[in-house]
């Protein structure tokens, strides 16, 4: 994959996410995704708990999707029904490629659930960069549907999980432009006693 240094860091370099409404096919094929996925299971995770599961969503079960986040909406919305609910199907049915990130911290083990967390997370950041290395863009957004106790229970998030987001891969319809970083000097200091 990487000859060398220098193709690690233009990798990480390039890496950036895409809007999932703005991606086209070709997306991951199931082989792909596959690969994908296993990549980003190669995370820090003390305790080898795993604390973690994917479900994907394959593109005939979209519609199905849709339904679920349509009848979570009304049902956490009094009022809503009647209502224009579009923009759930287009969140269902955007980018080729759809997987469900969700947090399963292990109750009970010696790993704060903070740690248990935090590799789920890094989970997240894997499916980024292996989608990036396989020549896709990802998008990992969360906003109501993954705080949803409706769509929750639609995925079997137990007390205690989370889901930690949705991740859409595709082929930008666009170049991707840079967004405004950080600057080093704002967010590094030497720890100084």
């Amino acid at each position: 994959m990487f000859n060398d240094i220098s193709s690690l860091r233009t990798h990480l370099a390039t890496r950036r996410s895409g809007k999932a409404r703005d991606m086209v096919a070709p997306g991951p094929d199931a082989g792909q995704l596959h690969d994908i996925i296993a990549l980003a299971l190669r995370t820090p995770d003390h305790g080898k708990l795993a604390p973690w599961r994917i479900v994907t969503i394959a593109d005939d079960q979209r519609s199905a999707f849709a339904k679920l986040l349509k009848d979570a909406w009304v049902a956490e919305n009094p009022g809503a029904a009647g209502m224009d609910l579009s923009a759930l199907d287009q969140f269902a049915h955007q980018a080729p490629s759809l997987v469900v990130l969700i947090s399963t911290p292990v109750p009970g083990v010696k790993i704060p659930v903070w740690e248990q967390q935090m590799s789920a997370g890094a989970v997240g950041m894997n499916l980024l960069h292996a989608a990036h290395a396989h020549g896709f863009v990802g998008s990992w957004l969360t906003g109501w549907a993954a705080y949803s106790p409706h769509v929750a229970k639609a995925f079997g998030v137990a007390d205690g999980d989370t889901i930690v987001g949705y991740f859409f891969f595709g082929t930008p319809a666009a170049d991707l432009s840079e967004r405004p970083r950080p600057e080093y000097d704002d967010v590094v200091s030497a720890w100084d006693i």
